[in-house]
């Protein structure tokens, strides 16, 4: 069966995103800094369709996670807040499936990105992800609630956190908050250190 994994840009006080994330900020003000140190990677780049960039370690994690990928689940905010960002060719280039309340038909956009809204809850967009995704892996895209709801659930198998050592303050989205009163234990397999980020993959135990 597919795994399920969240890679996830974090700020040393626990948040995914900065103050007021919505339409005109979907990262949130000043969010931007989070996510810097991706930037210029040649993977990342090539994901979103622009030529060059730096290899390197780094580098190489990042094209590992993204060649593990065969669908993407996330919510409805997320969709919401990027879906103008991103635009007629939105960097996934696979199935798509958001969580959400607001039924609708499926999005078709350019690249292969195919956005499907599911209304009978994460576990419900889970299997239709894993079902589409076959020997490859799923992507929990987030936002912040999604991501806690999988963790609740026992439904989370591996979190790829990207440590950036600035302190976003109050007003953005943490992370661990509201992932239940159950002690939670995972396994560290891999850390790799870098100017702009310390790159921490964990295991659910």
């Amino acid at each position: 069966m597919s795994e399920v994994i969240a890679q996830l840009s974090v700020s040393l006080d626990g948040y995914l995103t900065g103050p007021d994330a919505g339409r005109e900020h979907p990262l949130g003000i000043g969010g931007e800094r989070l996510h810097q140190w991706v930037f210029g990677l040649r993977s990342w780049r090539g994901q979103q369709g622009i030529k060059g960039g730096t290899g390197g370690p780094e580098d190489d994690l990042v094209a590992e996670w993204i060649r593990r990928l065969g669908a993407v689940v996330m919510g409805h905010g997320m969709f919401t807040s990027g879906e103008e960002p991103w635009g007629e060719n939105p960097p996934f280039r696979m199935p798509v499936y958001v969580v959400t309340h607001h039924p609708r038909e499926p999005l078709v956009k350019e690249g292969g990105t195919v956005f499907h809204f599911i209304t009978e809850g994460p576990e419900r967009a889970l299997a239709l992800a894993r079902e589409a995704a076959g020997d490859k892996d799923v992507s929990l895209a987030g936002g912040a609630d999604l991501v806690q709801q999988f963790i609740r659930a026992g439904l989370l198998d591996e979190l790829l956190l990207h440590v950036v050592p600035v302190l976003t303050g109050e007003g953005g989205r943490r992370l661990f908050d509201n992932v239940g009163d159950k002690q939670l234990e995972w396994r560290k397999t891999q850390v790799l250190d870098a100017p702009d980020a310390t790159h921490i993959r964990l295991r659910a135990r």
